[in-house]
């Protein structure tokens, strides 16, 4: 269980430093098309 939860962290960090990113956008437009790209690639993550 130990390598699970390790890579289950990593991920949730990934998400965490790219949500950081968006939030520190300054221009609407791409911070929205930065969320868009992250929602996309967790969907994505979903259905593989």
């Amino acid at each position: 269980m130990g390598q699970a939860d390790s890579q289950f962290k990593a991920f949730i960090r990934f998400v965490l430093d790219a949500l950081r990113e968006v939030a520190a956008e300054k221009d609407e437009n791409k911070r929205n098309e930065k969320m868009a790209k992250i929602i996309e690639n967790l969907q994505k993550t979903l259905e593989d």
